[in-house]
């Protein structure tokens, strides 16, 4: 299994951080969810973090079987329209935003 994370680094204007929230919800997480071949998505919104880390008021983390179907994730009509609506939320809700993505092996394990 593998995860791809969207990061979105950066400042939500002050007083918007539950309205950025809503909208994501309403907009985007929509969208996330029908990425072609997604077993799991994972939208989290920053509430604590370290005094001298960097700001992180958003993750996407999407989890496929393996790279072919990550591939058809990132490639699917879904995820051409969510990109579509990020300038939108930037405009609406960010100060200043940097945008990273990774992808990473994943292993669970449960006791």
């Amino acid at each position: 299994m593998i995860s791809r994370y969207a990061i979105f680094g950066g400042q939500v204007k002050s007083g918007q951080e539950q309205a950025m929230r809503d909208w994501v919800t309403a907009n985007l997480t929509p969208l996330w969810r029908q990425f072609a071949r997604a077993e799991e998505v994972r939208v989290l919104f920053g509430i604590e973090q370290d005094a001298d880390g960097p700001v992180i008021p958003l993750i996407l983390a999407i989890t496929y079987a393996d790279h072919a179907a990550m591939q058809a994730g990132i490639s699917s009509p879904a995820r051409h329209a969510a990109r579509d609506l990020l300038p939108e939320l930037y405009d609406r809700f960010y100060d200043r935003v940097e945008l990273w993505h990774y992808v990473m092996d994943r292993e669970q394990y449960f006791d």
